[in-house]
């Protein structure tokens, strides 16, 4: 079996758990106020993926200059991804307010998914440069962090209206970008200095931070009024994701 082939396959994982996540929400009953849930849930997942994760590796090697401006530049990038999004929707809100932001607001998760998604291949992607080992732990850790997110995209959908046929179809979307950041990380960083690979993983954490604090708790706000339950969610995301990513460094 390829080293090559062993990165794509480890980049199915965070993939699968996000087609996982999604098949809870079109086989269980979805509310706005487990909807809100899911995106707290999913805000803190991310939370926790960019420090515990990506930030410290990106400002413990990279230039402290490089990764601040890499890191800045990945939010400025989002904003961009997120007008252009709303461009592709300018049809929709034309019909009526009400339904463009629902239409909207449902493909700006699905953006901040696959902004994650193609993170997770990056991270596995770069992180065989250094072992298969390290891969293994990025990947099983990224599993538990994309089932939330995976209910979260499906459930936004489907409380939208959107046909179970297309839901379906959008759930397996979602193995793209994953094997396209591992493909493109494991071409393109593989053979590069150290530094250019974490100014990466800085940008990816800055396009992270923008879609989990604005896009992604925009929606769990717009989903149901906060509760102390939906709060905690934040919370328990972040200890969730520390926890596994300590078990499985650990072992």
């Amino acid at each position: 079996m390829s080293e090559l082939f062993q990165v794509l396959l480890l980049a199915l994982f965070p993939a699968a758990g996000n087609f996982l996540g999604g098949l809870v929400a079109e086989f269980t009953r979805t509310t706005r106020k487990r909807l809100s849930f899911a995106l707290h849930l999913s805000a803190g997942i991310l939370f926790g993926v960019i420090a515990i994760e990506l930030a410290p590796r990106a400002f413990a090697g990279a230039p402290p200059l490089l990764a601040a401006g890499a890191f800045f530049a990945g939010g400025v990038f989002y904003i961009g991804l997120e007008a252009l999004i709303d461009r592709l929707t300018e049809s929709a809100r034309s019909r009526s307010a009400k339904s463009a932001a629902d239409v909207s607001g449902a493909w700006v998760i699905y953006a901040a998914v696959v902004v994650d998604l193609f993170s997770d291949g990056l991270l596995i992607g770069t992180g065989s440069a250094i072992s298969l080992g390290l891969a293994l732990v990025l990947a099983i850790g990224q599993v538990t962090a994309d089932i939330p997110e995976g209910f979260a995209a499906i459930a936004n959908f489907k409380d939208k209206g959107t046909p179970r046929s297309r839901r379906l179809l959008i759930g397996a979307s979602f193995v793209v970008p994953v094997l396209a950041g591992a493909l493109l990380s494991y071409l393109l960083l593989r053979n590069q200095a150290e530094a250019v690979q974490l100014v990466a993983l800085a940008f990816t954490a800055g396009l992270l931070l923008v879609a989990a604090a604005e896009e992604i708790i925009g929606e769990a706000h717009a989903a149901a009024p906060d509760s102390k339950r939906s709060t905690l969610a934040i919370s328990g995301g972040f200890v969730l994701f520390a926890l596994v990513a300590s078990y499985f460094s650990a072992g």
